[in-house]
């Protein structure tokens, strides 16, 4: 009976791991469908960069664009928007959308379409890693 008891509590671990994995690389796998989308079917515009409000202390400016039936919206790249190819304020940048999602829209660069998937797959490596090192 004991020995039944140590195998289930050797198996559970790795059963974890494998799982967080495949779910990590499904997550991964989905993110790199929408920048695929995005890229072959999305609309594309330039947006002008902007300064945030002096209360705003976040790094990098918000993205005024306006969509294709000619509306104008803000966008707020985030924490990515520094590390991915924003230009200082005053700058112009490429912004790319879904056409019935123009309020999601993302920077027109490879590095800010890609870098959701890229935390993913390292997420899922990561998990398949501890997965390896539980089960030897």
């Amino acid at each position: 009976m004991d020995e039944g008891v140590g195998m289930v509590a050797e198996l559970v671990p790795l059963a974890l791991c494998t799982g967080f994995g495949l779910g990590f690389l499904t997550l991964a796998a989905r993110s790199v469908m929408g920048a695929l989308r995005l890229w072959l079917r999305g609309l594309r515009v330039m947006g002008q960069v902007t300064p945030r409000k002096v209360a705003d202390r976040r790094p990098g400016g918000l993205v005024v664009f306006s969509d294709h039936l000619g509306r104008g919206l803000v966008f707020d790249p985030g924490w990515r928007g520094p590390l991915c190819g924003l230009p200082p304020v005053g700058g112009t940048v490429p912004v790319v959308y879904a056409q019935n999602r123009p309020a999601a829209a993302g920077l027109w660069t490879l590095r800010y379409l890609l870098a959701p998937s890229f935390g993913w797959f390292l997420s899922s490596t990561l998990a398949f890693g501890a997965g390896v090192m539980v089960s030897s």
